[in-house]
């Protein structure tokens, strides 16, 4: 398949346009036997979440010992839920640090949170929009701005971060794609990780996610990318009557300090989670 250059902080688009969403009757009926459920949970499950963290934040501060294990009862029974099957290989990381993977879909935030408690770093605009803003903030996403002059501002805040605790997600490749292929890893974000106050005790495990659509399905059925909206998206995974699956492979994790630079370690972590995303997707 064809595709088009990715310009600095733009999305990625195929050549091809997006499959259409039929539902036909069967396939709304699914809708709303997945639907409602599945807003039950989350939007339960974060009523949940914010009564509980109104005690655990003025007693733990920037720690969170019970609420990362709420999101992920959600993030796991959602995929019960819309009967995706979800499967995932490789030790988890032990160290502080930080957690990269591909960028496939908005499945990729409940699957990466259904194995491991993360904290995923998004761009500040996520903040303001509605719902997702919302939910992102009170599950502990870290926004981040594309400002040099922030820099160091932003070191501070992934230091106070990762000492707490908590394994911050990102997305190197800055855009999802159709989930066939892994674009190359931009390294702004790696750069933090040579700071002083970090490079020292850093560790970054890469993970490759992998989708595998429903049968019948193009392959590219989970796929999210481009300027497709989020509801017929989200309608066409609902009403699927089959499903398929994802599938995760944790990779082993890479010691900041034993690279010169973070051109070396954005490569290190791209090489690894594109032969786990190769090896996952043989050629048919």
């Amino acid at each position: 398949m064809a595709e088009r250059d990715v310009p600095n902080g733009a999305v990625w688009y195929s050549s091809d346009d997006p499959d259409p969403v039929e539902l036909g009757v069967w396939g709304w009926i699914l809708v709303i036997l997945r639907g409602l459920p599945l807003a039950v949970l989350v939007f339960g499950g974060l009523i949940v979440l914010l009564l509980v963290r109104l005690v655990e934040r003025p007693i733990f501060g920037l720690r969170r010992p019970v609420t990362p294990f709420i999101a992920q009862f959600v993030c796991r029974n959602a995929f019960r839920i819309l009967g995706i099957g979800f499967s995932s290989s490789g030790e988890l990381m032990q160290q502080r640090g930080a957690v990269v993977a591909n960028h496939t879909s908005w499945l990729d935030i409940f699957a990466l949170n259904a194995r491991k408690r993360v904290y995923f770093v998004s761009k500040a605009e996520v903040a303001n929009w509605p719902g997702i803003g919302w939910l992102a903030r009170a599950t502990g996403t870290v926004f981040i701005e594309r400002n040099p002059k922030k820099a160091r501002e932003q070191t501070r805040l992934f230091e106070d971060r990762l000492k707490a605790g908590h394994k911050l997600l990102f997305f190197p490749e800055g855009t999802s794609t159709d989930g066939l292929r892994v674009l190359p890893f931009k390294t702004t974000l790696f750069a933090a990780f040579f700071a002083d106050e970090l490079r020292d005790f850093m560790y970054v495990q890469p993970v490759s996610v992998v989708y595998h659509a429903p049968d019948g399905q193009p392959d590219r059925f989970y796929g999210w990318w481009g300027d497709m909206d989020f509801a017929p998206h989200l309608l066409k995974t609902l009403g699927a009557r089959r499903q398929g699956r994802v599938e995760l492979i944790y990779h082993s994790p890479a010691r900041v300090s034993d690279f010169d630079n973070r051109k070396a370690l954005a490569a290190h972590c791209e090489q690894a989670v594109r032969h786990g995303h190769a090896l996952a997707r043989p050629e048919k």
